[in-house]
């Protein structure tokens, strides 16, 4: 098979009039179609659309860092993904570098094999290391490598059932009307007959090169001439992507590596007059200014380009697919400007501004959140019209679920008790942040406190729930705390007037900026690599989301929980009443919750009781649809559906039942297939009860209550942010006191550390002091 391959790419490029009767079918119109060329993708998420795509390879990213030989794994990793979009319908076509490196590393082995058989023998291993070398003419060294390189691309493409073809340019070559055309038929007849095209130039033959000093006089062949071809190439084949690699994560504003460079991810025209280029790639004597000049000009011809880094081991083996999935990677360019700020000047302007709102004093930050809390009232016609908007659009599609929507609706009495919450928070607010933790003595005039402070700037993700916007806006602003939101776009009208809101009630005190509403085409993913910007993120929404938010974000941490698998569990002691409420009140409340009852465990001897037999018939007057577990399932004769798995988070008026045999293994069941989330045990025996709180290892354990008290308001928190199940920061119903962190300040006379040694004269006395004393002129900023 790849043998026939091989011989029909040959044939292809050797039958004398192919071209002709390539140019023939082009002028009569039988080519395939591309693209409605002349604009280019206007955003990222857009090049998800991209079919035609040319794929630069600088040589940074072919060649070895000692520039003699290919980099094959950077290299096989990159076929790879060429292989895969273009299995995927996609017309994939390099432009390569490496034809010199691949020479040079043969041309020397060459070399060493023509001395002297005496010598090779009679040398040691260090003499041959010193042996000197002629310099290798960089046209030699291309002649030499040319076939090499692209046997080593037609044996990587094999593997995955991908033919290639070569074809060598020189810059004439698009000089010469005739000549492009016939480039231009012999590319498209490529692509029509899905064959990868690996184009480069024919270094063989070019004028000579300028040293290059990078290479410690090594002369090399420039690679500004791939630069400006791949961007000649894509213009003239009407290519909808441009993908430059190279040894760069993309464009900075400033010199890469100096301190205040910050990663472009956007560049646009007219803005190449406020970056300055740092120093060339240490192949090649482009630069980045070549490959922004190639890009601009690709650009302008209605080509999209993304320049990234090809060389990083941890992102070079799905750089390109991820680029075309439109993540953000590298930089992109658009002719395009958004009209607003981007998502990282608006994770700027709000940890500036929530500087500003932390150093503010506490009755200030309470009459914002009160302000806000009047806004809700008096606008409330306003929002629901906004939520009326979202209601209908969202029925009208018919992509949300009836829990989804029912989160979606907002109405008086959501936003009444809204405003109340919002009301319990300003009041809590009073002594959150600067607030004193602990204070030591550690010497003489040398005293330390431990205080509350903001822990920065948060990213709070939800989708359908509006009313998260206010009640997480006011927590925010009572722990001095930058809030990044980023809410479904099923919510869009009823989230930017609550958004504006917040900010009319922050800019009494001139912190408007503090809380930024994300409305542009931002990916969750994208905004979870904002690890040097965004200090915590708070994920409200499914569970589904929440587990993509904690997988995407690798360095940022993340407050929440992934599922709410809610245990009620009913003892053999336990009041026929209250097992009733409670399950009903736990399941039918608001079964959408991740509060609510998810698996109802019952005692063995329960069953075939009139308590047994009340909790069946109030499910089924309810609604509910009952699965069996494994066990109960077991002593039916006709059972329900048997459960598919214990681990099940139903969102929806469907409940497990399962049979235990003991309390312990009640807790046994729970540890096993909980979520570690809420749990709650129905019992009228204080003993069991008490070894059921002790031994379960969930954040809220409940004992004859409940478990939709789960939850910020009812647990007088004002509001929460979230229910978070991790170990450490914050568990359970998160509200103010979760969204804090600490400092320490010392404050001394001029100690030293040298002071309190063995030739000091000073000691240590660590006593701890009233945390209610304050000192004076004590005032704490985060």
């Amino acid at each position: 098979m790849y043998l026939q391959k091989m011989i029909s790419c040959s044939q292809f490029l050797a039958r004398p009039n192919a071209m002709q009767t390539f140019v023939r079918a082009a002028s009569q119109g039988k080519m395939p179609l591309a693209r409605a060329h002349g604009k280019s993708f206007a955003h990222r998420s857009e090049l998800r659309q991209a079919k035609r795509i040319v794929v630069k390879l600088g040589s940074a990213v072919v060649t070895r860092g000692d520039e003699c030989g290919l980099a094959l794994g950077r290299l096989a990793s990159i076929v790879e993904q060429v292989a895969v979009l273009q299995n995927q319908g996609r017309e994939m076509m390099i432009v390569t570098s490496g034809a010199v490196a691949f020479g040079k590393q043969r041309l020397r082995h060459e070399i060493l094999l023509s001395q002297s058989v005496r010598q090779a023998l009679h040398s040691g291993q260090n003499q041959l290391k010193d042996m000197s070398l002629p310099v290798l003419e960089a046209r030699a060294c291309a002649a030499a490598g040319q076939s090499g390189l692209m046997a080593l691309y037609e044996a990587m493409f094999t593997q995955y059932s991908t033919c290639t073809a070569q074809i060598l340019v020189t810059n004439l070559d698009f000089h010469d009307d005739q000549k492009r055309r016939n480039l231009n038929s012999t590319l498209h007849e490529l692509l029509r007959m899905n064959i990868v095209p690996i184009i480069n130039t024919n270094d063989a033959v070019v004028p000579p090169p300028e040293p290059n000093s990078d290479l410690q006089g090594v002369n090399v062949i420039s690679i500004k001439d791939n630069d400006s071809l791949a961007a000649r190439l894509a213009v003239e084949m009407r290519a909808d992507l441009l993908i430059a690699l190279s040894d760069v994560e993309g464009l900075y504003d400033s010199p890469p590596g100096s301190d205040d460079a910050k990663l472009l991810d956007t560049f646009y025209p007219g803005d190449q007059h406020s970056i300055t280029y740092g120093t060339k790639s240490r192949v090649g004597i482009g630069g980045m200014e070549a490959k922004v000049k190639a890009a601009l000009w690709a650009l302008q011809g209605g080509t999209s380009v993304v320049i990234a880094n090809g060389t990083h081991p941890k992102v070079t083996g799905h750089v390109i697919t991820d680029i075309v999935e439109g993540k953000k990677v590298g930089t992109f360019f658009s002719e395009v400007k958004p009209a607003g700020p981007t998502v990282e000047q608006q994770t700027e302007m709000a940890r500036s501004a929530g500087r500003t709102l932390a150093s503010l004093e506490p009755e200030q930050r309470s009459d914002i959140i009160c302000i806000l809390a009047d806004l809700l009232t008096e606008r409330k016609d306003e929002i629901l019209s906004a939520n009326k908007n979202d209601m209908e659009h969202a029925v009208s599609t018919g992509r949300l679920s009836p829990a989804m929507l029912k989160r979606l609706s907002l109405s008086s009495s959501k936003l009444n008790s809204l405003s109340i919450g919002l009301r319990l928070i300003a009041v809590s607010s009073q002594d959150s942040v600067g607030r004193v933790l602990r204070r030591t003595r550690v010497a003489n005039k040398l005293e330390l406190e431990q205080i509350t402070v903001p822990i920065g700037v948060l990213l709070v993700i939800f989708e359908s729930r509006p009313d998260c916007l206010p009640q997480v806006s006011a927590l925010a602003i009572a722990s001095g705390n930058a809030l990044l939101l980023k809410g479904g776009k099923e919510a869009a009208n009823t989230n930017r007037i609550l958004h504006e809101l917040a900010q009319e009630a922050l800019s009494i005190h001139g912190d408007k900026d503090a809380i930024q509403l994300v409305s542009t085409r931002e990916e969750v993913e994208d905004l979870c690599r904002l690890e040097k910007m965004i200090d915590l993120i708070i994920p409200r929404g499914s569970s589904q989301l929440v587990r993509d938010i904690q997988r995407a974000a690798k360095s940022i941490p993340v407050l929440g929980h992934s599922e709410g698998i809610c245990h009620v569990y009913v003892d053999h002691e336990a009041s026929v009443d209250k097992a009733i409420k409670i399950i009903r009140d736990s399941k039918c409340d608001y079964p959408a919750a991740c509060n609510a009852m998810e698996t109802l465990l019952v005692h063995r001897d329960l069953l075939r009781t009139p308590l047994f037999d009340q909790i069946i018939d109030m499910l089924r007057t309810e609604h509910v649809k009952v699965h069996a577990g494994p066990k109960f399932a077991s002593y039916l004769t006709f059972s329900p559906s048997e459960v598919k798995s214990l681990r099940t988070e139903y969102g929806d008026l469907e409940c497990c039942i399962e049979v235990v045999d003991s309390m312990q293994e009640a807790v046994d069941h729970i540890h096993k297939y909980g979520s570690s989330h809420t749990d709650v045990i129905v019992t009228e025996n204080e003993d069991t009860a008490e070894q059921f709180l002790q031994q379960l290892d969930s954040a809220c354990v409940f004992w004859n209550a409940s478990s939709r008290f789960a939850d910020g308001y009812r647990f007088g928190l004002g509001a929460e942010v979230g229910i978070s199940t991790a170990r450490i920061h914050a568990r359970g119903p998160v509200g103010l006191e979760g969204l804090l962190t600490t400092k320490w300040v010392l404050r001394g006379e001029g100690q030293t550390a040298a002071d309190f040694s063995e030739q000091g004269s000073m000691t240590y006395l660590h006593e701890n002091l009233p945390v209610a004393q304050v000192l004076p002129g004590h005032r704490t900023t985060s």
